[in-house]
């Protein structure tokens, strides 16, 4: 049986993992801080340690620093109530196995702590990551804590990433955020929107021209692709670029060069490609509009950016910070958000996302007339989408035709109607889960607030093949 030391000043929190850990046939052995446990390594070590990062006396990070010192192939799995980019990136740069933001599935922490044990079994912990700098993302919301995470676990490699999400949702944000914390960091961060370029400049804009090789061509140009040599190019609305030009991308990412236009000698280039759309490239690729060897090419590692109205617990802290940013830019006080004004644009559906709402907090620092914005205060356009969007989601849809669907099975003599309902509801809610996620079912079940034992049995019970 494998030993697991838990590390956290909270009482409840090492309660609940004991008893967890202990029903999934692990020895346990609890420390209310982290002095006791360095202490205590020096009697012997176990499998895995769990440590909270906010403890008094000496915090997680440093216990983690301490601990690779003397075991560098001991996975430390770091958990923490304060979720933030920074928590999440200094974590894995620490070394860490994995970062687990509180509230947390108590299922997933288990199975976490199996493969860190076998991990440790093997000793294939990687080494830690260089120290670099954060840049400020905000969102405390369990869909932005993946996004953390994805950006930390990227942090030590060059590999090509997938973005995608609504438009509005950050994307470049992210992106550079992942360049700023990998080994590129020093080198050319090169932005450019594949719909923005015109068809017929889009092959120099890239690959660059001679002089002459082109009626205009007065002289020669580097193209997009020799300025980003050796950083990141972030290939932004990927989904838009041309037939033509997806052929010659896949040519450089599978040999590394190109030609410039009117050029004989082939230009050998070390750039990583970030790519971001908010299309769904399998239907682009089903209908012919996208390549599929070049969607494979683009699609190593995926991060999926949640729409604002997925992560409504963010938006008092996303306007704090926008109003404040937006009365820095202006010089004058920042303002205050009114309950009622803030209740208001939590039930909003924000079709254009985080930068709606950084728009939003602007147009109130110049024309709400008070220091406290209200809810009279907030543009009409917003309150007039947001009446659209109620009389669309209000009880004249789905919950009067479920009204209606009860009174027949009533009528009908019908008995055990909840059950099957809700065998229909939930097969419903995990089928459109997974069809949203793209069948990553550890994805869908957070979707839809399930652990992955109860996302498995779902998926027997209601015969998903």
């Amino acid at each position: 049986m494998e030993m697991v030391w838990v590390v956290d000043d909270d009482r409840s929190i090492r309660w609940v993992l004991e008893k967890a850990l202990k029903g999934a046939e692990m020895e346990v052995r609890t420390f209310e801080n982290a002095a006791s446990v360095l202490q205590q390594l020096k009697q012997g070590r176990p499998a895995v340690i769990i440590s909270d990062i906010r403890m008094p006396g000496m915090d997680g990070l440093e216990l983690l620093e301490k601990i690779h010192t003397t075991e560098p192939d001991l996975p430390v799995i770091i958990i923490t109530a304060h979720s933030d980019l920074g928590s999440a990136v200094n974590a894995y740069q620490g070394g860490a196995f994995e970062y687990l933001p509180k509230p947390f599935d108590v299922d997933e922490a288990v199975e976490l702590t199996r493969r860190a044990i076998e991990v440790s079994r093997s000793q294939q912990i990687a080494e830690p990551m260089a120290e670099t700098e954060s840049t400020e993302i905000i969102g405390a919301a369990a869909s932005m804590q993946e996004v953390f995470r994805a950006i930390g676990r990227l942090s030590k490699s060059n590999i090509t990433v997938l973005i995608n999400g609504e438009s509005g949702t950050g994307k470049e944000l992210v992106a550079r955020l992942i360049h700023d914390n990998g080994p590129r960091a020093e080198k050319p961060f090169i932005p450019v929107n594949c719909g923005a370029i015109p068809e017929d400049l889009i092959e120099s804009e890239f690959f660059g021209h001679l002089k002459g090789s082109f009626t205009g061509a007065t002289s020669s140009k580097e193209g997009l692709f020799q300025a980003a040599n050796q950083g990141t190019l972030f290939l932004d609305e990927i989904g838009d670029m041309p037939a033509d030009l997806q052929t010659r991308l896949l040519r450089v990412l599978s040999l590394g060069e190109f030609y410039r236009v009117g050029g004989l000698e082939p230009i050998k280039v070390n750039v990583r490609i970030i790519a971001a759309t908010h299309q769904n490239l399998e239907e682009r690729v089903a209908s012919g509009d996208f390549r599929d060897d070049l969607f494979h090419r683009l699609n190593v590692i995926r991060v999926h950016l949640p729409s604002l109205r997925e992560r409504q617990e963010d938006i008092k802290q996303l306007t704090q910070h926008f109003l404040q940013l937006a009365a820095a830019e202006l010089s004058v006080a920042p303002k205050t958000l009114d309950k009622k004004a803030l209740k208001f644009l939590q039930k909003c559906r924000w079709p254009g996302n985080v930068r709606q709402l950084e728009n939003i907090c602007r147009y109130l620092t110049v024309m709400a007339s008070g220091k406290e914005i209200l809810l009279e205060d907030l543009p009409n356009e917003l309150k007039e989408h947001r009446a659209t969007t109620n009389s669309l989601t209000n009880e004249s849809t789905w919950q009067k035709q479920l009204s209606a669907w009860v009174d027949e099975q009533l009528m009908q003599g019908k008995t055990d109607i909840l059950n099957d309902a809700t065998a229909i509801f939930e097969k419903i809610m995990l089928e459109r889960a997974l069809a949203f996620t793209h069948g990553h079912k550890q994805d869908a079940a957070k979707k839809l607030g399930w652990g992955r034992n109860t996302l498995t049995r779902k998926l027997k019970e209601l015969d998903f093949n």
